[in-house]
């Protein structure tokens, strides 16, 4: 059995702290879920992380769909949560309702995450009472940064912490089931987290939130040219990556490898008469 909403809701009332971590493959979600993460979310972060594209704007709901299903099938346990990519439910509700529906049944998710808070609201209303759960994504969004002027903390003034407070009650009252705070300074998210019934899950936003998440690639070090602030490197991939690959460069030119234990074994006598003198 996969892990439910109310799993999460009860985590969050037994103050037990909940874990989330992006995975946009059948392998890495093997992994994930066989460590024990409750939730995996299928993020448009893939646009940067696996599709080199600059932001996760260029990323479409069929880029998402391919990725979801793929860490559907290596999944088991954990909550998949599908990320609603850029304008896929901001045109109309009828969209939102379309895309998120894709999600659950071609991607195969049990969840949606869309960014965004009172002006989402009633969209989050109207795809939850369709029995689809809706994670929430408020702070700092990453669909919106030319707006927010790039990757900036969000609520540092009192107006933009009201703002920002407000959201989290909208997507309460709407029905989300948790939501996510981005680059909020700790001391907002903590009164946030206070005032929700719902989980909080914090990305740079302090240690008092309900739970984490963190992009899988930035936790394995996989980049070493930018290591976001927010982000811990629990191991640094990207250099035994690299070593692992030049062993295997200077292997092959020197006929290192492969040897005969990594090859199959045929008694040589069936060969005689096959080639003409």
């Amino acid at each position: 059995m996969r892990i439910t909403v109310n799993t999460i809701r009860e985590m969050k009332q037994k103050k037990e702290k909940i874990v989330m971590l992006t995975a946009y493959d059948y392998s890495t979600a093997r992994l994930v879920d066989e460590a024990g993460v409750p939730l995996i979310l299928v993020g448009d972060s893939l646009g940067m992380v696996l599709l080199g594209y600059e932001s996760t704007i260029p990323v479409t709901m069929d880029d998402m769909i391919h990725h979801t299903k793929a860490v559907v099938r290596g999944s088991k346990q954990a909550m998949v949560i599908g990320d609603m990519p850029f304008m896929t439910y901001h045109t109309s509700v009828a969209d939102a309702l379309r895309n998120a529906a894709r999600f659950i049944q071609e991607g195969g998710a049990q969840a949606v995450k869309l960014e965004g808070g009172v002006t989402v609201a009633e969209t989050v209303k109207r795809i939850v009472e369709c029995g689809i759960p809706v994670m929430g994504h408020i702070g700092l969004t990453p669909q919106s940064i030319h707006q927010l002027g790039g990757h900036r903390a969000q609520g540092k003034t009192p107006e933009a912490a009201m703002r920002l407070l407000n959201d989290a009650r909208a997507l309460e009252q709407a029905g989300a089931f948790a939501v996510v705070l981005e680059l909020v300074p700790a001391p907002l998210a903590k009164l946030i987290t206070q005032e929700l019934s719902i989980p909080t899950i914090g990305i740079g936003a302090g240690p008092d939130c309900d739970g984490q998440v963190q992009v899988i690639s930035d936790l394995l070090g996989l980049y070493s040219d930018f290591v976001p602030k927010h982000a811990k490197q629990y191991v640094r991939l990207a250099g035994e990556i690299k070593t692992a690959i030049a062993s295997y460069i200077s292997e092959v030119k020197s006929g290192a490898f492969p040897t005969m234990e990594h090859c199959p074994a045929m008694d040589e006598r069936l060969l005689e008469g096959l080639v003409r003198s």
